[in-house]
C-alpha cells in the first residue's frame, strides 16, 4: 500500500513539473516595453549569458585560490618482503625494516608565479568581458523582438483593413444587387462586387494565417508559453511620436557594445603579452613539511614509536632553455594583439557603413511614411464621393471598385510605412549604440 502511495506522489509531481507555466508567466499587458522585458527575463540565450557570467566568476576564483597556502596530507604504508641489503665494512647490513609508514603534512605558498599573477591582474577585465557579452545578447534579443512585434502589428492592421473592406464590399454587393433587381443596371456590377468580396475574404484568410506564424515567431523569441495567449497592445499616437530620431549626431564607436568588447579583448591581449614576458622570470614558492615516520619489523608494533622529521625551504624554478618556446609564445601574443587592433579598425569601418546604410533606410522609410500618411484621408474622401455618385447613377461601379481599392491600398501602405520606419529606427539606434538593455 505504501509503495502505491509513493508511486502516485511521484507521478503527480512529475506531471506538475511538466506542465506549461501559467499565471505570472503570461503577459496581461503585451506592450512593446513589456514584451522586451519579458524576453530579456525568459529568453534562454540571455539566461545562458548570465550562467556564463557565473561560470567566469567561479573560474577566476578557482585560479586566484592558488595564491592561498596549499596544505596537503598523505598517509603511506609499505611492507617490504625483502629488505634492501648493502655491504658496509665488508659485512652485509640490512638497510631498513619490514614495515614502514608515515603521516606526511605538507604546505606550499606561492610567492611569484606568472599564472596566478595573470589571473589577479585580469580578473576585472574578464568579468567585464562576461558582462559585455550578456549585454550584447540582450541587445540582440531586444532588436529582434521589437522588429517581430512591429511585424505582428502590421499584419494585425492589414486584417483590420480587410475587415473594413469586407463590410464595404458587402454593402456594395447589396446595393448592386438591388439596382440589378430594379433594372437600373445589368448583372455586371453585382458580379464584380462578388468577385471583389471573394478576393477580400481570401486576402483576410491569408493574413490571418500569416499572423499566426508571426505571432508564434514572436513568442519563440520571447520564450513565451506555446499555449499562452499573447494579446498585443499598442497606441498608434504613441507609435507616431516615437518615429523621430536624431540623424545629425555622428557615430561614437565607444557606445557600440561590439567596440567595447574588442577594447576589453585588447586589454586582455596586452596582459597576455606581459604574461609571456614573465616566462623569462623564475617562479618562487615557499614549502615545508612535517612527517611522522614509523619503522618496525613487526606490524603490531609499527605505530608504537614515531620518528618525526620536518623542514621548510624555498623553491626557485628557473627554466634555462626550452628550445625557443618562450620566444615563440611571446611573438605569437604580440601578433594576436596586432590582430585585435586590426579587428578594431575593421569594426570602425563596418560601423560607418552600417550607420550610413541604416540612416539611408530610415530616411527613405520616413519619406515614404510622410507621403502615404495623408493618402488615407484623401482616399477615404474619394471613395465616399464616388460611392455616393454611384448610388445616384452618376458614376459606374468600376469607379467604385477602383476607389475602394485605392482606399484599401492607402490604409495598408500607411501601416506598413509606420512599422517600417519604426523598424528602421531600431537599426539606426543599434548602429549608434543607443540600444541599452
Amino acid at each position: 500500500m505504501n509503495r502505491l502511495v509513493l508511486l502516485f506522489l511521484l507521478l503527480a509531481g512529475g506531471a506538475a513539473y511538466g506542465q506549461q507555466p501559467t499565471g505570472d508567466s503570461l503577459l496581461q499587458d503585451a506592450s512593446l516595453p513589456n514584451v522586451i522585458r519579458y524576453a530579456i527575463k525568459n529568453q534562454p540565450r540571455v539566461q545562458q549569458a548570465l550562467v556564463d557570467e557565473k561560470i567566469t566568476d567561479l573560474q577566476i576564483k578557482s585560479r586566484l585560490a592558488d595564491w592561498y597556502p596549499q596544505v596537503n596530507f598523505n598517509y603511506i604504508y609499505q611492507h617490504n618482503f625483502q629488505v634492501q641489503t648493502n655491504i658496509i665494512g665488508g659485512n652485509p647490513v640490512r638497510l631498513g625494516v619490514a614495515n614502514t609508514s608515515a603521516f606526511q603534512f605538507g604546505a606550499t605558498q606561492t610567492i611569484f608565479n606568472r599564472d596566478v599573477l595573470l589571473a589577479n591582474r585580469t580578473r576585472n577585465e574578464v568579468r567585464l568581458q562576461a558582462r559585455q557579452q550578456s549585454e550584447n545578447t540582450r541587445i540582440d534579443i531586444a532588436s529582434d523582438v521589437s522588429k517581430a512585434f512591429y511585424d505582428v502589428l502590421a499584419t494585425q492592421q492589414q486584417i483590420r483593413v480587410s475587415d473594413e473592406n469586407i463590410v464595404r464590399l458587402e454593402r456594395s454587393l447589396r446595393d448592386a444587387r438591388a439596382q440589378y433587381d430594379a433594372g437600373v443596371v445589368d448583372k455586371t456590377d453585382y458580379k464584380r462586387a462578388t468577385i471583389a468580396l471573394n478576393n477580400a475574404r481570401a486576402l483576410r484568410k491569408s493574413n490571418e494565417e500569416a499572423l499566426k506564424a508571426k505571432t508564434e515567431y514572436l513568442k519563440a523569441l520571447m520564450n513565451y508559453p506555446e499555449t499562452g495567449e499573447l494579446k498585443i497592445i499598442y497606441d498608434s499616437a504613441t507609435l507616431e511620436q516615437e518615429i523621430p530620431v536624431d540623424t545629425m549626431q555622428g557615430v561614437d564607436y565607444s557606445r557600440r557594445i561590439e567596440y567595447q568588447l574588442l577594447e576589453t579583448q585588447r586589454r586582455l591581449q596586452e596582459a597576455n603579452v606581459q604574461y609571456n614576458r614573465w616566462s623569462y622570470l623564475p617562479s618562487l614558492s615557499a614549502n615545508g613539511a612535517y612527517n611522522l615516520n614509523y619503522l618496525n619489523d613487526q606490524f603490531s608494533k609499527l605505530y608504537n614509536n614515531s620518528f618525526p622529521a620536518s623542514y621548510a625551504g624555498l623553491t626557485l624554478a628557473f627554466p634555462i632553455f626550452q628550445g625557443g618556446k618562450r620566444k615563440y609564445n611571446l611573438e605569437q601574443s604580440k601578433w594576436q594583439l596586432k590582430r585585435t587592433d586590426l579587428e578594431i579598425t575593421n569594426l570602425k569601418n563596418s560601423v560607418n557603413a552600417e550607420y550610413a546604410s541604416a540612416l539611408a533606410a530610415y530616411k527613405s522609410a520616413l519619406v515614404n511614411y510622410l507621403a502615404v500618411r495623408d493618402n488615407v484621408e484623401l482616399a477615404q474622401e474619394v471613395y465616399d464621393v464616388i460611392n455616393l455618385q454611384y448610388r445616384s447613377g452618376i458614376k459606374t461601379y468600376l469607379e467604385v471598385i477602383t476607389s475602394e481599392t485605392d482606399l484599401r491600398t492607402a490604409q495598408i501602405n500607411y501601416f506598413n510605412a509606420l512599422y517600417q520606419v519604426l523598424s528602421s529606427k531600431i537599426d539606426v539606434q543599434r548602429t549608434k549604440g543607443d540600444l541599452k538593455y
